[in-house]
C-alpha cells in the first residue's frame, strides 16, 4: 500500500504559477504539472493523507465471453450423444453452444472462412475446414478450445469433409475430384486416394466436377458413396478399390442423404427436383419428384424450381419418413421468403423464414447411420438468427430460444454497462418484461442442453442496456457471464407514426431511422431512465409497477448558435432565460397549426422533428413516460443532435446539450430552466475575451457527432460531412464546403492545442477558425460553486469541445413541499477551468479518497394507488462530502477529456494532479470506476490502448495495446464499468465482454462452461442373426489395414502439409487438471468394455451349450442306426 501526500505535489510546483485560482477570470488548471495555492485555505488539505490501495498486480486484460448471434455464419455442426452444436462464420471463427451458460468462441488464427465442421461424436474434438483448404482439429475437453493439429492442402482445394461414427479415417473431397483420406489422430495424409479418373467411367469425356458428398454406406462400411456436382454419383468400394455401380442424372446434384437401411439414397437437384435411387437398379431414378413445381398435363415433366440446396431423409419406426429440404420454390413465386419444406407422408408443411436459410441439420434420437432415426427437432441456421423446429408435433412449433440471438434485431446503436447494481432490480425489470414474451413455442425442453456450467464465485448483479435504431431499447441481465433479456422498452410509442412523405418535410437531420437512440442515462438506484435520439429529442422515464392511461407532457426548445443572435438582434429569439410564470406543465399539441411545416420558399422555425401523441395512451408497467423534450427547428436549420445528457432524480433536472448551446429542463414542474447558447454561458468571464463575428453567408454546418472526437485527425477520409451515428457514425458527402471540412476537425487539432500556449490574440483567431463550441459533458453533484465557497450546493458541471469546464449553480426550493411549486434557478458560477482536449467525463472523491455518487431520490412507484399511504415526499441520498471544522478543501473533482486528466481540489479550485494520457492519438472513451473498494480512472483510446490510472494521484496502473479501432461501431459501443468489467460491439450481431481485473483472469476458468461431459455411447441396436448374416460385411471392416502405411503407403509431401497446433501442450494442462474428469472417462469405458465382455461371455458360453446338444443328439443318432442294414431303412 502506497501513500501520496498532496505536500509533495504541490512542493514541486513552480513559484511562477499564478497563485489566485480562477473564480472569475485566471486559470487555475494551466499546463502540465502546474497548479496554484490559496493562500488562506490549503494548510488542511497539505496535511491530508489518500492511501491508494491499486497497484499494478490488480490489473490484466482479458475477454471474458461474447453474447449474440455469430455474424456471417456459414457452418454448422451438431453432436447428438454430447448434445452441442457449433456455428461457423465467413470471419473464421467458431461459437460452440450448449447449456443456457455454455457459450464458447473460438478463432481460426488465419481468419479465413469456416467450410465445414464435423464433431468427433462423444470424443471432445472437432473438425474444421476453412477456405484457406487447412484442416483443423480443435480439442474441446479444455474450457477454451485449442487446435491441436492443422493440415494444409497445398495443390488441392477443400470442398467437403465426412467423418463416418466411431471412426478416426477423415474423407476429403476436393475441387478436382479427387478423395482423400486422413488419419484423425496424428492428422496425417493417408497414402489411399480415389482418383476421379478411376471412379468414372473410362468412356465419360468431361470432368465430374467437385466433389459435393461423401458418405459410407449404412449396411457396408467398406462402401463409399461420392457425389459429383454434374450429376454423377459413385458407389465406390474401397477394399477392390473400384467403382461397384455409378448413377448419372443430367441435373446438378447439391446434396445426398441415406435410407438407414443403406439400400436407398435420395439427392437434391438444380433443378428443385428430388430423385431417390436403389441400388439394385441404378439406371434410372426409383421416384423423381419436384415439390413445389406445377405438375403438367399429358404426362410431361414439371416446371423447373429454384435448386434445392439441402436436403435429409429421416426414418421413423412408427410413422411415415420425414424428408426436409431448403430452397425448391417456383420462380414465379419470387416475393416469397426463403423456407424450409417438411414432407411427412402426404403431408408438405412449408415454414417461411425471415432470413436466407444457410445451413440446417435434423436431430435424431440415435447417432447410428443403420437404424431408424427418428427425428426429433431441426436446427435452422438463417444468415441473421437460429430457430429450432420440434418434429413431434403436427404443427410444428419452434423452441424458444435460450440464447440472445437477437441483440441485432434492430441495428444497436448505444451501449450502457452497470455492473454491482441494486439486487432486486434483475427481478423487477423481468417480471415486468416476461409479460410481454411471445407465445406459441414449444412446450418441450430446449433439445441443445450439452455441456455443464456453474455460477462460479462472481455473482453481483450486472445489467446491460442497448439502444438500437428502431427506438428500441434492450435491458439484459448479465449476471455471471450470461446474456438474458429482462425487459424491452419501445420509445417510438410516444410519437405519432410518420405517413408517407412526412417525414422528409421536417426531419432532414436523419434521412431514416428516425427514432435512433444515440444517448442512454440511467439511474438503477432511482430507476430513473433517460434517452436521447437522433431526431433531437429527449424522453424521460419513470418506473411503474400500474398500467395507466394519460396523455404525454411534452416541450419544444429552442438552442441558437449566439454568435449569430448578437450580429441580428432584430430577429426575435426565446431568452436564454425563460419567464418561470409563462412554463406551466402542458401537453402540448405538436400537430396543431403553429407546428406546421410552411409551405415552399417559407422559412421553417420552431418546428420539432417528430410529432408527440396527442390523445390519451395506455401506459403499460414499466417504463412509462414522463416527459419529451424536443428541440426545433431555428431559422430554416433543423435542430443539432445531442452530444452530452445528464439527469439528476435528486433535483428533479434534465441537462442536455450539442454544438449550440445548453438546456437544463426541471421535469417535476415541466418547465425550461434554460436555453442558452455556449458562448452565453461565459458571461463576463469569457476566457478568450469572444468578440461578435458577422454573420456567415453560407449555411452551418451540421456539427459531427461529438462521440468521435479527433477521428478526422487520424482518418482524413473521414472528415467529410457527419450527420448520424448509429450505422458508421460518418457519411460521406459528395460536395464538401472546404470551409466546413475546416470546422469538421478535431477539437483537439493542431491549431487547437497550440492555442492555449499562443497570446490572447492568437487564441482568438484560432476560435474563429474552429467550429462551433460543442457541450460534450455533463454532470451533477453537490459541490463547491465557486472559489473558496464555505458551502457546498447543487451543481451542474459542464464540459465543451475546447476542453473548458464551467459550473452552473443550482438553486432549488430547501422544503419539499415547495419543489412542485416554487421556481427553480440556473446560474453561470462564473467558474471555469481549463484542459486540453474535448472533455469526456467528471467524478468526484471526499477527502479521504473516497469516490462520490451523485445525489439520488429513493425509487417509489409515483401511480402507487394505496389509499393509507402518506402525503407525497421525497426520500433523498445526498452523498454530501464530510465538512470539517478545519479550513481547507473537501472535494476533489477528476476530470478527463480526449487529451489528458486532472484532479483539481475544491473549493481552492487548485490542480493538484496532471497527466497527459497521449499526444499521438485520442481518446475514446473514459470512465471512473471502483475495483476493490477503489477508484481508478478507466481509457480506451484510438489507437487501441486500454490505460487505467489510479486516483488521485493519475499514476499508470495498465496501459495494453489491446484493440486498433477498425471499426466505427467499437468506438460507438466502448464502455467501461464496476469491478472490472468492459464491453464493445464487436460486430453487428455480437457483443465482446472483457475484463481488465486481474482476480477475474484466474477466476475466468471456474466461471465457463465444460463443453465436454463423460457420457456413455449409446448402444447399437441388436440386428438380429439373418441381418448380422446377409446385412453386409460392415463389421468386419478393418479401415486401419486398408488406409494405414502398411497397405497404402505414404502419401505424397507436397500434397498437404502437417502444421502441429498450440493446442497440444494447453491440452496436456487442461487434461492434467481434469484428472477426475478422465479417470471418469477411463471407469466408464472400462465398465462398457467389461459389459460387452461379459456379453460376449454370454453369448460364447450359450454357443457352447448349443454345440454340446447337436454332439449328444448327433451321437444319440449314431447310436440308434448304428447297427442296422441299409434295407432296413
Amino acid at each position: 500500500m502506497k501513500k501520496f501526500n498532496f505536500r509533495k505535489v504541490l512542493d514541486g510546483l513552480t513559484a511562477s504559477s499564478p497563485g489566485s485560482g480562477s473564480s472569475s477570470g485566471g486559470n487555475s488548471g494551466g499546463g502540465p504539472g502546474s497548479g496554484s495555492m490559496h493562500p488562506g485555505g490549503t494548510a488542511a488539505v497539505l496535511r491530508e493523507e489518500i492511501q491508494e490501495t491499486l497497484t499494478s498486480e490488480y490489473f490484466q486484460i482479458c475477454k471474458t465471453v461474447r453474447h449474440g448471434f455469430p455474424y456471417q455464419p456459414t457452418a454448422l455442426a451438431f453432436d447428438p450423444v454430447q448434445k452441442i452444436l457449433a456455428i461457423g462464420t465467413r470471419t473464421g471463427a467458431i461459437r460452440i453452444l450448449g447449456r443456457p451458460g455454455v457459450d464458447c468462441y473460438c478463432q481460426h488464427e488465419s481468419g479465413a472462412a469456416v467450410l465445414q465442421l464435423q464433431f468427433l461424436i462423444n470424443e471432445g474434438a472437432l473438425v474444421s475446414a476453412s477456405s484457406d483448404d487447412t484442416l483443423h482439429l480443435w480439442n474441446l475437453r479444455q474450457k477454451r478450445p485449442a487446435i491441436l493439429h492443422s493440415l494444409k492442402f497445398n495443390r488441392e482445394r477443400i470442398t467437403y469433409c465426412h467423418l463416418p461414427f466411431q471412426s478416426k479415417w477423415l474423407y476429403v473431397g476436393t475441387e478436382r475430384g479427387n478423395t482423400h483420406i486422413v488419419n484423425i489422430e496424428s492428422f496425417i495424409l493417408s497414402g489411399y486416394v480415389i482418383m476421379w479418373n478411376k471412379a468414372i467411367e473410362l468412356s465419360t469425356k468431361t470432368h465430374p466436377g467437385p466433389v459435393v458428398h461423401l458418405s459410407d454406406s449404412p449396411r457396408d462400411e467398406g462402401k463409399l458413396l461420392i457425389g459429383y456436382e454434374n450429376g454423377t454419383v459413385v458407389f465406390w468400394d474401397l477394399k477392390s478399390k473400384r467403382a461397384e455401380l455409378r448413377v448419372y442424372y443430367d441435373e446438378a446434384i447439391h446434396s445426398i442423404d441415406w435410407h438407414h437401411e443403406g439400400k436407398q439414397f435420395m439427392c437434391s437437384h438444380s433443378d428443385g427436383s428430388l430423385t431417390l435411387w436403389n441400388l439394385k437398379s441404378p439406371s434410372r431414378p426409383f421416384q423423381t419428384t419436384i415439390p413445389h413445381g406445377k405438375s403438367q398435363r399429358e404426362g410431361r415433366k414439371s416446371e423447373s424450381c429454384k435448386p434445392i440446396l439441402k436436403v435429409e431423409y429421416k426414418t421413423c419406426r412408427n410413422s411415415e419418413p420425414f424428408i426436409i429440404f431448403s430452397g425448391g420454390l417456383s420462380y414465379d413465386k419470387a416475393c416469397r421468403r426463403p423456407s424450409l419444406t417438411i414432407m411427412h407422408g402426404k403431408a408438405i408443411t412449408v415454414l417461411e423464414m425471415d432470413h436466407p436459410i444457410v445451413e440446417f441439420l435434423t436431430l435424431c434420437e440415435t447417432p447410428y447411420p443403420n437404424e431408424f432415426q427418428e427425428p426429433y427437432a431441426v436446427v435452422v441456421l438463417l444468415e441473421k438468427d437460429l430457430i429450432v423446429v420440434d418434429l413431434t408435433q403436427s404443427n410444428f412449433p419452434i423452441f424458444e430460444n435460450p440464447y440472445p440471438m437477437d441483440i441485432h434485431e434492430s441495428p444497436v446503436t448505444c451501449t450502457a454497462y452497470f455492473a454491482d447494481c441494486p439486487p432486486d432490480l434483475i427481478l423487477v425489470l423481468y417480471a415486468t418484461g416476461v409479460k410481454h414474451k411471445k407465445q406459441g413455442y414449444s412446450n418441450k425442453e430446449w433439445p441443445i442442453s450439452g455441456g455443464a456450467w456453474n455460477l462460479g464465485t462472481q455473482t453481483y448483479p450486472e445489467i446491460i442496456i442497448t439502444g438500437h435504431a428502431d427506438g428500441s431499447i434492450k435491458f439484459w441481465d448479465a449476471s455471471a457471464i450470461t446474456l438474458q433479456m429482462l425487459y424491452k422498452l419501445k420509445t417510438s410509442k410516444v410519437f405519432e407514426k410518420q405517413k408517407i412523405g412526412e417525414g422528409k418535410q421536417t426531419c432532414e437531420i436523419v434521412e431514416e431511422d428516425p427514432y435512433a437512440i444515440q444517448m442512454i442515462y440511467w439511474c438503477p438506484e432511482s430507476r430513473i431512465f433517460c434517452v436521447s435520439g437522433v431526431s433531437a429529442y429527449v424522453i424521460i422515464y419513470k418506473f411503474s409497477r400500474h398500467e395507466i392511461t394519460t396523455e404525454i407532457v411534452s416541450l419544444e426548445v429552442r438552442l441558437q448558435y449566439d454568435v449569430e443572435d448578437i450580429i441580428t438582434p432584430e430577429t426575435e429569439t426565446s431568452p436564454p432565460f425563460p419567464d418561470v410564470s409563462s412554463q406551466l406543465p402542458s401537453s402540448r399539441s405538436l400537430s396543431g397549426s403553429t407546428n406546421t411545416v410552411a409551405s415552399e420558399g417559407v422559412t421553417k422555425d420552431s418546428i420539432p422533428c417528430l410529432n408527440v401523441k396527442t390523445r390519451p395512451v395506455r401506459m403499460p408497467p414499466g417504463y412509462q413516460a414522463e416527459l419529451v423534450i424536443q428541440l426545433v427547428w431555428v431559422d430554416g436549420e433543423p435542430p443539432q443532435q445531442i452530444t452530452s445528457l445528464a439527469v439528476s432524480s435528486a433535483y428533479g433536472i434534465v441537462a442536455f446539450g450539442n454544438c449550440n448551446g445548453l438546456a437544463v429542463v426541471d421535469f417535476i414542474q415541466k418547465t425550461v430552466l434554460l436555453s442558452m447558447g455556449t458562448i452565453d454561458l461565459y458571461r463576463s468571464s469569457d476566457l478568450y475575451q469572444r468578440q461578435p463575428r458577422s454573420p456567415r453567408k453560407n449555411k452551418q454546418f451540421i456539427a459531427d457527432n461529438f462521440c468521435m472526437r479527433g477521428l478526422s485527425n487520424f482518418y482524413p477520409d473521414l472528415t467529410k460531412r457527419i450527420r448520424t451515428s448509429y450505422q458508421s457514425l460518418t457519411e460521406l458527402n459528395d460536395s464538401p464546403v472546404p470551409l466546413e471540412l475546416e470546422r469538421c476537425k478535431s477539437p483537439t487539432s493542431e491549431s487547437r492545442e497550440n492555442s492555449y500556449n499562443r497570446s490572447r490574440s492568437s487564441s482568438i483567431s484560432s476560435i474563429d477558425r474552429d467550429s462551433k463550441e460543442a457541450i460534450t459533458a455533463l454532470y451533477f453533484m453537490e459541490s463547491f460553486a465557486r472559489k473558496n465557497d464555505s458551502n457546498i450546493s447543487p451543481c451542474l458541471f459542464v464540459g465543451t469541445s475546447l476542453g473548458m469546464v464551467l459550473i452552473l449553480s443550482l438553486n432549488l426550493p430547501s422544503a419539499d413541499e415547495q419543489r412542485l411549486t416554487e421556481p427553480v434557478t440556473v446560474l453561470p458560477s462564473g467558474t471555469f477551468l481549463s484542459l486540453k482536449g474535448a472533455v469526456l467525463t467528471f467524478s468526484c472523491m471526499d477527502r479521504t479518497g473516497g469516490l462520490m455518487q451523485p445525489p439520488y431520490e429513493v425509487w417509489r412507484d409515483p401511480n402507487n394507488i394505496d389509499e393509507n399511504e402518506k402525503a407525497w415526499r421525497r426520500k433523498l441520498v445526498m452523498n454530501c462530502p464530510s465538512l470539517s471544522q478545519e479550513v481547507g478543501d473537501h472535494q476533489y473533482t477528476i476530470i478527463c477529456t480526449e487529451k489528458q486528466a486532472k484532479v483539481f481540489s475544491l473549493p481552492s479550485q487548485t490542480c493538484l494532479y496532471v497527466h497527459n494520457i497521449t499526444e499521438t492519438s485520442f481518446i475514446l472513451q473514459a470512465d471512473v470506476v471502483v475495483m476493490c473498494n477503489s477508484a481508478c480512472l478507466a481509457c480506451f483510446c484510438a489507437n487501441g490502448h486500454i490505460m487505467i490510472m489510479s486516483l488521485p494521484s493519475l499514476r499508470p496502473m495498465l496501459d495494453v495495446n489491446y484493440l486498433p479501432l477498425t471499426d466505427m461501431r467499437i468506438a460507438r459501443t466502448f464502455c467501461f464499468t464496476n469491478e472490472g468489467q468492459a464491453l464493445y460491439l464487436v460486430s453487428p450481431t455480437e457483443i465482446q465482454r472483457l475484463t481488465y481485473s486481474q482476480e477475474m483472469c484466474d477466476n475466468l476458468q471456474d466461471m465457463l462452461g465444460d463443453l465436454f461431459t463423460p457420457i456413455e455411447t449409446p448402444e447399437a441396436q441388436n440386428r438380429g442373426f439373418l441381418k448380422g448374416l446377409f446385412g453386409g460385411s460392415g463389421q468386419t471392416f478393418d479401415r486401419e489395414e486398408l488406409f494405414g502405411e502398411a497397405s497404402a503407403g505414404k502419401a505424397s509431401r507436397s500434397l498437404a502439409q502437417h502444421i502441429p497446433g498450440p493446442g497440444g501442450i494447453e491440452g496436456m494442462k487442461g487434461a492434467a487438471g481434469g484428472v477426475m474428469g478422465e479417470l471418469t472417462r477411463a471407469r466408464i469405458a472400462l465398465d462398457e468394455r467389461g459389459q460387452r465382455l461379459g456379453e460376449l461371455e454370454e453369448k460364447t458360453a450359450g454357443m457352447m451349450t448349443s454345440a454340446e446338444a447337436f454332439s449328444k443328439h448327433a451321437h444319440e443318432l449314431m447310436l440308434k442306426y448304428k447297427d442296422k442294414k441299409w434295407y432296413q431303412f
